[in-house]
């Protein structure tokens, strides 16, 4: 049993590339497939937002003079 990183043997660090790797690829694997399934198409859709009238926003009581 390895307590330390650093007093580990060959064994135990190639263990812990392995899990890590496997990690990785289901990570990504996951992600790839949860990424294809979220879009239907490639068609984008824009939405046109008009200016309206101007306005002043305070938090005082206070007459606005421009």
């Amino acid at each position: 049993m390895n307590h330390s990183i650093y007093s580990a043997d060959r064994t135990t660090h190639l263990k812990i590339v392995v899990v890590a790797l496997i990690a990785g690829i289901a990570v990504a694997g996951f992600a790839i497939s949860a990424r294809m399934n979220a879009d239907d198409g490639y068609t984008q859709t824009a939405r046109v937002i008009k200016a309206g009238k101007p306005m002043a926003v305070t938090s005082s009581d206070a007459m606005v003079v421009r």
